[in-house]
């Protein structure tokens, strides 16, 4: 609780999957939380994600057997809690006697032990084997297990090259992972939390008992905050936190790994992701993206600095595109590429040879020495990100001894309170009580918000009770509830984090936008003061 100077329990930096995650758990077991995120929510890492909440099925080659499985457990929790923005999706490995192993996996290593002869060839027998244990290792209720698939004739294998004739085909989930960091801050805010976006923290000093901790707001104001307890969540900033902000002699250290991606127009007509495994014994996917593109990715490169912006460079554009040729039968060049992004994953640095081998499983590092506590958090997988802060909440539970136990595997997010199998029953109920909206506009909508989109579209009965029309179905309505309900500031928060729509809309519609939200936070200064 929040006391009468002011102090709150605990003060939370970044406003990444891990920092609204914890946020939400310890507000919703009656902690003071303020949470301060100095761009926008899910700006870097966490809206930069391959957007799968999967079980890792490559981290098996490394004997990651606990973070498989936790993730495993986590894949249906998660698709309980937000079926409108997460869903299952079947995964196509096709399969060929020319398969390695990344040389230095440990899996390569024993294998080259015990059967010298293999070369680093990647059998169907074990990959079989690595299936059985990603079907078992989380006992399934939702998702359906592995099996034999021919591409001989079928629609999996009409886009993939002569060469492939099987392939096995398991599950794992798609996630919007932006808008996961989004409603996981909206629900830490209704439990009682003040979520702060647009606001640097500038210092913190530490005190026997408590943290004073100095921000500055989009506006220039600063603001000193007085709290118990920090929570250190600052995604590729941790380290700088550590050593700038907070000022400690911690050893730990973070390693940056720059993950890439590439959209391209839809290369295929069915709905299921490929799983392509490269003669360097990487492995990429191309899932389907935003109903008219297809998603490739993700590269593993060393990125050393935070504060330079993660792009998507030539190298690993063509990295990616000849490393998809290898498997479609459509050879792909640069000009098909209609987008790129990329993202920085801070995972600790456990001294891993390569980037690939590096680990991906959270490390949480509880700092007490010299006065009140703070809790730095490494690495970590979108998957796993409850488990992860319900294991923070355990580790600051010996400061608050009276917390409360773990709540958050039953409980939805905003807009996720419907049956896993219920969204088309959610767009017919929309589309009837809005005769005016089309079945793909009916489900971006439901896709998005869930039960809330029913909200947003309030007593419209016509496409002009929801205000301007900004393109691709955006309209006023929508733009005012991202505003108000989910901190968007700028343009880009809207149609870049909040949605995909930046796919869809040209640069003077996206500056139109712009200029009206703008002109609307002029008009009403305290809604953005607020944010």
């Amino acid at each position: 609780m929040t006391e009468a100077d002011g102090t709150v329990d605990l003060f939370v930096i970044g406003g990444g999957i891990n920092g609204c995650g914890i946020a939400r758990d310890a507000a919703g077991r009656g902690m003071s939380v303020t949470l301060a995120e100095m761009g926008d929510l899910a700006q870097a890492t966490s809206s930069a994600s391959t957007k799968l909440f999967h079980g890792g099925l490559r981290y098996l080659e490394y004997f990651e057997f606990r973070l498989v499985r936790e993730a495993l457990i986590e894949r249906e929790v998660l698709l309980r809690a937000m079926p409108h923005i997460s869903w299952p999706m079947r995964f196509v490995l096709p399969w060929h006697p020319d398969m390695r192993f990344e040389q230095d996996t440990p899996t390569s290593k024993l294998l080259g032990i015990v059967m010298p002869w293999m070369k680093g060839r990647r059998p169907s027998w074990l990959i079989r084997l690595g299936l059985f244990l990603y079907d078992t290792l989380g006992g399934r209720k939702i998702l359906p297990g592995t099996r034999t698939l021919s591409l001989e004739g079928s629609p999996e294998g009409a886009p993939l090259q002569e060469r492939f004739h099987h392939a096995y085909e398991y599950s794992d989930c798609w996630v919007e992972d932006s808008r996961l960091v989004v409603l996981n801050a909206r629900d830490a805010e209704a439990r009682g939390a003040t979520v702060m976006v647009g606001t640097k923290v500038l210092s913190a000093d530490r005190h026997a008992d408590h943290w004073i901790v100095t921000t500055r707001d989009a506006q220039g104001a600063t603001r000193q905050h007085r709290a118990r307890m920090l929570v250190n969540a600052a995604g590729p900033w941790v380290g700088e936190i550590i050593r700038g902000t907070l000022r400690l002699n911690a050893t730990d250290g973070v390693r940056l790994v720059r993950g890439s991606h590439i959209v391209t127009r839809r290369l295929y007509d069915h709905d299921k992701c490929y799983f392509f495994q490269g003669t360097d014994g990487r492995i990429i996917f191309a899932i389907p993206y935003e109903t008219d593109f297809t998603l490739i990715g993700t590269t593993d490169a060393e990125h050393e600095d935070p504060s330079v912006k993660p792009d998507c460079t030539p190298e690993e554009r063509d990295y990616l595109l000849n490393f998809a040729n290898q498997y479609f039968r459509r050879q792909l060049t640069a000009e098909d590429v209609v987008w790129s992004y990329s993202g920085v994953r801070p995972l600790y640095d456990d001294g891993a040879q390569s980037a690939s081998a590096a680990t991906r499983d959270y490390t949480l590092k509880l700092d007490r020495t010299g006065g009140a506590p703070v809790l730095n958090v490494f690495g970590g997988k979108i998957t796993t990100y409850r488990r992860l802060a319900e294991s923070a909440l355990q580790k600051i539970a010996p400061v608050f001894p009276s917390l409360p136990g773990p709540w958050t595997r039953e409980a939805s997010l905003p807009g996720g309170d419907f049956p896993v199998d219920g969204v088309g029953a959610l767009v017919a109920r929309l589309q009837a009580d809005h005769p005016f909206l089309t079945e793909r506009w009916a489900l971006r909508l439901v896709r998005a918000y869930g039960t809330e989109a029913a909200a947003i579209l309030q007593g419209a009965r016509t496409p002009a009770d929801l205000g301007a029309d900004f393109g691709a179905t955006l309209t006023e309505a929508e733009v005012i509830w991202l505003m108000d309900r989910e901190y968007a500031r700028r343009a880009e928060d809207v149609v870049w984090r909040r949605s995909k729509l930046g796919l869809r809309l040209d640069a003077p519609q996206i500056a139109a936008l712009e200029d009206w939200m703008a002109a609307r936070q002029a008009r009403e200064p305290g809604r953005a003061a607020a944010s």
